[in-house]
C-alpha cells in the first residue's frame, strides 16, 4: 500500500493481518491435548463464569447435541463441572473446574511464549511500533 491509504484499505489489511495472527497464535498448543473446539468451550465457560449447556452451544455456535459430546469429554477429564440450576430443576449449570482453569492458563502461556519468541525476532523499532499499534487497537476496540 502507498503512503496515502484509505480507511477502507487499512481496515481490510488490518483485519486480514489480525485474522492470520490470531490463527497462528491459536495453533500454538500442545499436540494431542484438547481439540480446538473443546478448548474454545472451556475458555467460554471460564470467561462467562458459568452457563447452561444451551447458552454454551449458542456462544460456541454449535448444535446442542454436539455441545453435549464436547461437555462430556471435558467433564470426563475433570475440566468442567455440572451443578443444579438455582431456579430450574430440569437444567444444569456448567463451569470450569480448577483443573480446567489450569489447562486454560497453560495454553495461554504456550501461546504467549510462541508470540514472544516471534516478537523477539523483530528489531527494537518494530517492537516499539507494535507496542504503539497495540495501544491504538485497544482504543479502537473500546469503540
Amino acid at each position: 500500500m502507498g503512503e496515502q491509504v484509505t480507511a477502507a484499505q487499512l481496515a481490510t489489511s488490518l483485519r486480514d493481518a489480525i485474522t492470520r495472527l490470531n490463527r497462528r497464535v491459536r495453533q500454538a498448543r500442545p499436540v494431542g491435548d484438547l481439540t480446538v473446539t473443546q478448548l474454545s468451550a472451556l475458555t467460554s465457560l471460564e470467561l462467562a463464569g458459568a452457563m447452561s449447556p444451551r447458552e454454551l452451544s449458542d456462544v460456541e455456535r454449535v448444535q446442542p447435541p454436539t455441545m453435549t459430546k464436547i461437555v462430556a469429554k471435558l467433564e470426563e477429564r475433570g475440566l468442567v463441572r455440572r451443578t443444579p440450576h438455582p431456579t430450574d430443576g430440569r437444567q444444569v449449570i456448567l463451569s470450569a473446574t480448577a483443573s480446567g482453569r489450569e489447562v486454560i492458563a497453560g495454553f495461554e502461556r504456550i501461546r504467549d511464549e510462541w508470540l514472544a519468541t516471534r516478537l523477539g525476532e523483530l528489531s527494537p523499532d518494530d517492537r516499539d511500533t507494535l507496542r504503539r499499534a497495540a495501544e491504538i487497537l485497544s482504543e479502537v476496540a473500546r469503540g
